[in-house]
């Protein structure tokens, strides 16, 4: 980041910087040296000129800046002439190494630039002694710590944008996880069941088994399908390259049509008028619906499910719950999969998940979902 040549704005305002200081410069090295009985003639001028142009490349070239103001000020110095707008020239220099360049070189441009300040203090035709020292340290010393807070906070910023891009990558990262996850995970669910309802079916009824059959490649098609959607969408960033709807309450009788083919008899039932909802919201209720039937398949055994979708005017629940053998089992799963996965996806959006055995056997799982009112 320090080694990043700047681009035509920065250097217009270097330009228009140096112009700025050297008009300084001239109208106030008279005066300034007056006040003191010195006059300024054509010398001292020179070296205002040169110490202010050599600011019209400082972030360019930030040490050949500070090696020139430097040179400058002190021959100034040298020269018998008082302290003046020259050292304005020398701060900005010594605070660009600081603010643009690492820590250790740009130490060590300061540490010569203070040697040669200070020369004036001991040497030249009005030496001020050991009283000049603490003056002329500070012309270097209080511009670098400016600069040096100045690049620590900026590198700082940079570097919390980098984090933030990280975590925000991660995050797209296990949402298409969870996605992928909840799109593969049902379709070979209920492929599998019916998979091995085609073999139990194979000798003794094969025209049954066909019909099994011919739901496996009806199941893997929508799941593929489905999956192709979730990919397209991650890949371009947006719905354009979606070739069917988004995944949503609205699917659930499909879901439920898909599911009758694997023996697990489904029941939906609707409460409240169906209102849009915003896509979040409407994709994580229906992989709650998903996932909870996926479940059922994988861990219930024999079992029967009811799901029940209740639309409020601050949001909508969706409950699943089965008559099976009621244990957990695998659902628990890990981040991003099973409860776990669900129960993050409907906290992140500001909602409320329950899932536990019932009473009497069978298990049940709750999500609420709120949508904030349209201004």
């Amino acid at each position: 980041m320090d080694r990043e040549r700047p681009g035509w704005r920065e250097s217009v305002g270097d330009a228009a910087l140096a112009l700025v200081v050297l008009a300084f410069g001239l109208a106030g090295t008279g005066p300034s040296a007056a006040e003191r009985g010195v006059d300024a003639d054509g010398q001292a001028y020179a070296l205002v000129v040169v110490a202010a142009l050599a600011l019209a490349v400082r972030r360019r070239w930030p040490f050949l800046t500070l090696a020139v103001a430097a040179v400058a000020a002190t021959a100034y110095l040298l020269l018998g002439y008082p302290y003046g707008p020259i050292l304005v020239s020398f701060l900005v220099a010594v605070y660009t190494v600081a603010a643009h360049r690492a820590l250790r070189p740009a130490a060590t441009g300061g540490a010569i630039a203070l040697v040669l300040l200070t020369t004036h203090v001991f040497v030249g035709v009005q030496p001020p002694g050991l009283l000049g020292l603490m003056p002329a340290a500070a012309w270097v010393a209080v511009p670098f710590a400016v600069g040096t807070t100045v690049r620590l906070t900026r590198e700082a910023a940079s570097r919390n944008r980098a984090e933030e891009a990280r975590r925000l990558a991660d995050g797209e990262r296990l949402r298409v996880a969870q996605e992928v996850h909840d799109v593969v995970g049902h379709g070979l669910a209920a492929i599998h069941l019916q998979a091995e309802i085609a073999l139990h079916l194979l000798e003794k009824r094969p025209e049954q088994a066909h019909t099994a059959l011919a739901a496996i490649s009806r199941t893997s098609k929508e799941a593929l399908d489905e999956l192709r959607v979730t990919l397209a969408v991650v890949r371009r960033g947006d719905g354009t390259a979606e070739r069917a709807p988004a995944p949503g309450l609205a699917q659930v009788p499909a879901l439920r049509d898909r599911l009758a083919g694997t023996g697990l008899p489904v029941t939906v039932e609707v409460d409240g008028e169906p209102a849009a909802l915003p896509v979040a919201v409407d994709l994580a209720a229906y992989r709650v619906v998903q996932e909870s039937l996926t479940n059922v398949l994988r861990h219930a055994g024999p079992a029967t499910a009811a799901v029940r979708i209740r639309y409020t005017p601050t949001g909508v629940e969706v409950e699943v719950a089965d008559t099976g053998r009621g244990v957990v089992g695998a659902a628990h799963g890990t981040a991003g999969s099973g409860l776990a996965g669900m129960r993050e996806r409907i906290v992140a959006l500001g909602g409320s998940f329950e899932a536990g055995p019932t009473v009497g056997g069978g298990f049940r799982v709750h999500a609420r979902l709120p949508v904030e009112e349209q201004s």
